[in-house]
């Protein structure tokens, strides 16, 4: 099981009301943080897991290929560190002590310098050798479904208690691509909260169709520019517009498989690494009642 822990801490913070610890520190993302884990674990018994970490949540190899990708987020500019986003401070405040409980517990963090927790999770879910739940919010990860190697997404958009397993058909069902075109067809039709422009005109009706009938974005630009494909005017005229675009846009919408990361080491913890840590942090944080339930659950 790979988590996308930005993704899980923020829908925390959001949507667990405002929880404080003894000393004032709000505590709410962390809290449910600890439930959301608690719960998935309880509910699918993973052999592994890993929460997955964005070291780089704005990648400066992606910002260059396109100077939006995520630009609206940016509060301050870096020049040799990665951007600072937007973060409510009282989200901000809890991410240290996410990091401190997880390491306390024994659950393996992993991220890489350079990418998002996303290529963490590419990496990690390709050629894994055994069946992968990827938990996220974030649809970009839909490309990484695939039904052969046993790899779906458990899609928390909804909530952790009200996830859809994704699976190939899924993905069909809803969009009307296959998972492995969803990065191309996610590229035509672009997404606002990355910063991604997509093609203008081109929705996702339009992308799908395409994608139907010339395979993926290279059949697509390669019908656009021939004369002789039966490519309609319009869809034509569009992606030829858009060449500027295409001809970056979907290396950044493609999410890194070939990391050098280590595998191995990720085994579900049964009991706390550091018990009086798990312990100290409990207290100190008013961390009780979440750091019991997941002790119980990690115990099976």
């Amino acid at each position: 099981m790979l988590l996308d822990t930005a993704s899980m801490y923020f829908r925390a913070f959001y949507g667990v009301p405002e929880i404080t610890g003894p000393d004032g520190t709000p505590v709410n993302a962390v809290r449910g943080l600890m439930d959301f884990i608690s719960r998935l674990v309880d509910q699918y018994r993973p052999t592994d897991l890993v929460c997955c970490w964005d070291n780089d949540w704005r990648p400066q190899w992606r910002v260059d290929l396109l100077p939006s990708y995520k630009g609206h987020r940016v509060v301050e500019e870096v020049a040799t560190a990665p951007d600072v986003e937007e973060v409510p401070d009282p989200l901000q405040v809890q991410v240290p002590i996410i990091l401190e409980v997880l390491e306390a517990f024994g659950i393996r963090v992993i991220g890489a310098d350079g990418y998002e927790a996303d290529d963490v999770i590419g990496t990690l879910a390709t050629g894994a050798g055994q069946p992968v739940d990827i938990v996220t919010g974030d649809r970009d990860l839909f490309q990484l479904v695939d039904d052969d190697a046993d790899v779906r997404v458990l899609y928390i958009a909804r909530g952790v208690g009200n996830h859809e397993q994704v699976t190939n058909d899924w993905v069909r069902s809803k969009y009307g691509v296959d998972a492995h075109q969803y990065a191309d067809f996610a590229t035509m039709r672009g997404d606002a909260s990355d910063g991604l422009p997509g093609v203008p005109g081109v929705g996702e009706k339009t992308a799908a169709t395409l994608l139907g009938r010339f395979g993926d974005m290279d059949g697509i630009i390669a019908a656009a520019q021939d004369p002789a494909s039966d490519m309609g005017p319009g869809p034509r005229g569009k992606i030829k517009a858009a060449a500027e675009y295409l001809a970056v846009a979907p290396q950044v919408v493609a999410v890194a498989r070939d990391l050098d990361l280590e595998r191995g080491g990720w085994a579900l913890p049964s009991c706390a690494a550091d018990p009086e840590r798990v312990a100290d942090l409990a207290a100190r944080y008013g961390l009780e009642s979440p750091t019991q339930r997941l002790l119980a659950v990690l115990a099976g």
